[in-house]
């Protein structure tokens, strides 16, 4: 009798530990066509992402790719008025940072990646960044916000500012797609 409460307690120990992140199981359709996305999120250095289009044409392929991060959420949306649905998925890396990445219908015969941009690359919107990203999308532009910190890096705490960016996907290179900024403003934190 006493092994088998061990045994039981071990057991809702262990399911209780492991509901911070469920496995993410989700369809998301814009009219017919639109994508399911599955991923186990066991770990947060290494899970399979499945991508399923559905509602394209029939030499559309799944994919499953190995990511180094646990999925949180994706929305849909015609992100580039092409009038075929975009999807973002969106990420938490194993430190903690969320980040995402898109895939576009291209006519509903295949999905492409969308290109988003590492905020790094921009001195002057990645001045005072260390991370700790929101992201939304609403009606077609992807907004992200993080607190600003001082350049100092010795300073831990976040200044007073949070800055945020609006996206839209515009056309890349060689009938690709990307993310582009076209807006950004600092503004006070909310205190919570």
């Amino acid at each position: 009798m006493k092994n088998c409460f061990v045994f039981g307690l071990l057991i809702l120990v262990n399911s209780l530990v492991a509901q911070g992140y469920k496995r993410y199981d989700s369809t998301l359709k814009i009219g017919k066509a639109g994508f399911k996305i599955f991923c186990l999120n066991k770990t947060p250095d290494r899970n399979t992402l499945t991508i399923r289009p559905i509602g394209f044409k029939s030499e559309a392929r799944e994919a499953s790719l190995e990511i180094k991060a646990r999925v949180l959420s994706a929305e849909i949306d015609d992100l580039n008025n092409d009038g075929f649905p975009e999807v973002i998925i969106f990420i938490e890396e194993p430190k903690g940072n969320k980040s995402l990445f898109c895939i576009s219908s291209k006519e509903n015969e295949r999905m492409e990646p969308v290109y988003f941009p590492d905020i790094k690359d921009d001195m002057r919107l990645s001045k005072g960044y260390r991370g700790a990203d929101e992201f939304r999308l609403l009606e077609g532009v992807l907004f992200r916000k993080f607190p600003v910190f001082e350049s100092d890096t010795a300073i831990k705490a976040p200044t007073n500012k949070v800055r945020q960016i609006l996206y839209r996907v515009i056309a890349g290179e060689q009938g690709s797609w990307k993310f582009k900024s076209f807006k950004d403003f600092d503004m006070n934190a909310e205190v919570k």
